[in-house]
């Protein structure tokens, strides 16, 4: 019989959750910021795609054409039912990399993304998605990675394999997935309280090991029990997608883009002291003891003129995705939490309160006429920590609006109905940003009640709460379970006068709700 799940940690789904770095919007301005051209955005393909939360709401809220593939035919079938209720036209299988990446029906890609497989598949799979990338990302494409990598992963080595060794060895025959999840953090734990000396040469792991504890046990089960598990160093992934004539362009997490955040003004002119790109990456990932990495590179990357990176900047449309009262002026990188100076970040949030679309440039006129003296470079740095915060988002255009509107919509209203039977889907689709956009279970009940007719929050509340009894969710306030059915409705009230009021206004604007 063929071993068809290769390794991988097939026997248990995975979560259903929804990343928003794999959004081909989200690559504009990162690359814009490091002053290179944007691929087109016609095909793109989700390699590895999980459940197919992000690969369906990027194919629904676009005019896209998306491909991918992930070996679970359950997670496969999930992914067509998403794929058939918005009529996007994206195409979803069940295939292994080697069937997938060896077609030769496939169209050429614009955008080929990956979200942590890289790191949990075999060299053999390595080998194929590089191939892939070589054969099917067109000139000027861009391909997304995000991956474990070293040297942040380094001292936690050795305990991920004594996990999974415990799992494989010590396990009784027939105990399921997550038992053997269970059993393994258990023997850790017992094994940390005896104090070995591992943990003396590396205390912080200690707390590691805590935070954990505390994560989704089908999570744990993907990230440290699968066969193959290997965190790389960024030189030597370079290197091994030089071969497919790829080379970096930029970090997909904002705020690494910004070094005041993550780096000392001593570690920024070591760096600066190093002339070659890819071996001033791997530095990097010792001053910082980087974990994860997410990142974009280009085949053929092409860098624009000072005037065409300005003018392209100034043409990024973006609006404010949360109420103006409710950011938080507070923005956290590796060197910590770092206070944003009102005075700065005020007149951009006062500018974008009402929630309509601007460019960069029309920001820019206003805040001049403000007599504020903050230009491009200033304005650019602005907006990419309150686009890290989830404050604002990036938009496309009006074309591309148009074509995703009723894509979207049928899309919602299918995530609408499977709220009434699960609370794991926390995400629905915007038009307007080309992606997700975070709304609780809650919030989808509220929105679902509407769809029904519920035009007040008292009628909210009356469609919910079978809702919710036959869910066994009952409501919490300050953290403890309300018991009684007197006090889950009227926190059911206030949760629905709130919505209504703060919430779904701002979901109207992004085009989400009606």
């Amino acid at each position: 019989m063929s071993n068809w799940n290769a390794g991988y940690m097939a026997e248990i789904a995975y979560t259903y959750g929804y990343y928003e770095e794999l959004n081909p919007l989200r690559l504009r301005l990162p690359l814009l910021a490091a002053g290179l051209a944007l691929p087109a955005s016609g095909t793109a393909c989700e390699l590895g795609f999980g459940q197919g939360v992000s690969a369906n709401i990027h194919a629904a809220a676009s005019a896209t054409r998306w491909h991918g593939n992930d070996f679970n035919p359950s997670q496969a079938a999930f992914a067509q039912e998403l794929a058939s209720a918005s009529g996007a036209g994206a195409q979803f299988t069940d295939e292994s990399f080697a069937q997938f990446c060896r077609r030769d029906d496939l169209p050429d890609f614009d955008y080929i993304c990956l979200h942590g497989i890289w790191s949990w598949v075999s060299a053999e799979n390595r080998a194929l998605i590089v191939e892939f990338l070589q054969r099917k990302l067109k000139v000027g494409g861009v391909a997304y990675i995000s991956y474990n990598t070293q040297p942040g992963w380094s001292a936690m080595m050795p305990m991920r394999d004594l996990l999974a060794e415990h799992s494989r060895v010590m396990s009784a025959p027939g105990v399921g997935v997550l038992a053997r999840v269970d059993g393994a953090i258990d023997f850790v734990d017992r094994m940390i309280a005896t104090q070995p000396r591992y943990l003396e040469a590396y205390p912080l792991l200690a707390d590691r090991f805590e935070k954990l504890k505390a994560l989704d046990r089908n999570y744990v089960a993907h990230e440290y029990f699968n066969a193959d598990w290997q965190p790389m160093a960024f030189s030597r992934l370079a290197a091994m997608l030089g071969e497919a004539k790829l080379e970096f362009a930029a970090s997909a997490n904002y705020t690494a883009l910004v070094d005041m955040l993550n780096l000392t003004a001593e570690h920024q002119q070591f760096l600066a002291e190093i002339p070659d790109p890819t071996f001033r990456e791997t530095t990097r990932a010792f001053l910082v003891n980087e974990q994860f990495r997410k990142d974009y590179w280009v085949k053929g990357a092409r860098r624009l003129t000072p005037l065409a990176q300005a003018s392209a900047l100034r043409a990024v449309r973006v609006m404010l995705a949360v109420p103006r009262d409710e950011v938080v002026l507070s923005v956290h990188g590796v060197l910590g939490d770092a206070d944003m100076d009102e005075r700065v970040y005020a007149p951009v949030l006062d500018a974008m309160a009402d929630h309509r679309v601007y460019t960069i440039g029309e920001l820019e006129q206003q805040l001049q006429l403000a007599g504020s003296d903050a230009g491009l470079a200033a304005l650019l740095q602005i907006v990419l920590i309150l686009v890290s915060k989830g404050s604002v988002l990036a938009v496309q255009d009006e074309a591309g609006i148009a074509v995703a509107r009723p894509q979207t919509a049928r899309l919602n209203a299918h995530l609408l109905t499977l709220a009434l039977e699960r609370t794991d889907l926390h995400i629905l689709a915007s038009p307007l940003t080309g992606g997700g956009v975070v709304v609780s279970h809650l919030q989808q009940l509220f929105l679902w009640a509407q769809l029904q007719g519920a035009a007040t929050p008292q009628d909210c509340v009356r469609a919910t709460w079978p809702v919710l009894l036959r869910l066994n969710q009952l409501l919490t306030r300050d953290g403890q379970p309300l018991l009684t059915e007197e006090e889950n409705l009227a926190e059911l009230l206030a949760h629905a006068e709130y919505f209504a009021t703060r919430t779904l206004p701002v979901l109207r604007a992004l085009g989400v709700a009606d």
